[in-house]
């Protein structure tokens, strides 16, 4: 369920530096995973304007056996883990791609395949994230259900934000925010092996 991203630095770092209006620099990893440092827009505690936070992906609670990777979008703001990261420290991951795996008939391994927009153009997943639970910040990524495209390959898709609404994403208090925790109408995906 989301557990791999794909970042290509060249064109992502100037598309989202170009579409949000401040300088976003990340590194190429076409197999981001868990634990790994990923490159968060979020904005300070003063709203004045959009800044980068490098964060960890993933947490891993007392009560937890396992790293917690993601989080319902449908119950983010309610359950106790996650409501005070969603109403105060929300960001956006942006990202070329994601993958899932599908096991294919009568093939003995799963295929891998990659979700992205069309033209390289970025997606921006919804995220919290905990500030300095140890040295760095610490990431969850959102899901909710996936569209009919997506719906093919898994039952969940990242939560994908329009670049246009990413301020309204961070800026907002959380009661506003419950038209954006579905998948977008209109998201058009480029499916790849």
């Amino acid at each position: 369920m989301c557990g791999r991203l794909n970042v290509v630095s060249d064109p992502l770092c100037q598309l989202v530096t170009e579409q949000l209006g401040f300088n976003f620099n990340t590194p190429t990893n076409h197999d981001l995973r868990p634990t790994q440092m990923v490159a968060t827009i979020t904005t300070p505690i003063n709203h004045n304007g959009l800044h980068q936070l490098n964060t960890l992906w993933g947490i891993q609670p007392e009560w937890s056996k396992r790293i917690i990777i993601n989080a319902q979008a449908e119950t983010v703001a309610s359950k106790p883990t996650f409501k005070r990261a969603f109403k105060e420290f929300r960001c956006v991951v942006p990202c070329s791609g994601w993958y899932e795996w599908q096991q294919e008939e009568g093939q003995p391994r799963k295929t891998k395949y990659l979700f992205a927009q069309a033209h390289n153009q970025p997606l921006y997943m919804a995220g919290i994230y905990f500030p300095h639970v140890v040295h760095h910040a610490q990431l969850v990524t959102l899901t909710t259900a996936p569209t009919a495209q997506c719906a093919q390959y898994h039952h969940r898709m990242p939560l994908l934000i329009r670049p246009n609404e990413v301020e309204f994403w961070l800026n907002s208090e959380a009661e506003a925010l419950a038209p954006l925790l579905q998948a977008p109408a209109d998201i058009e995906l480029v499916i790849s092996v």
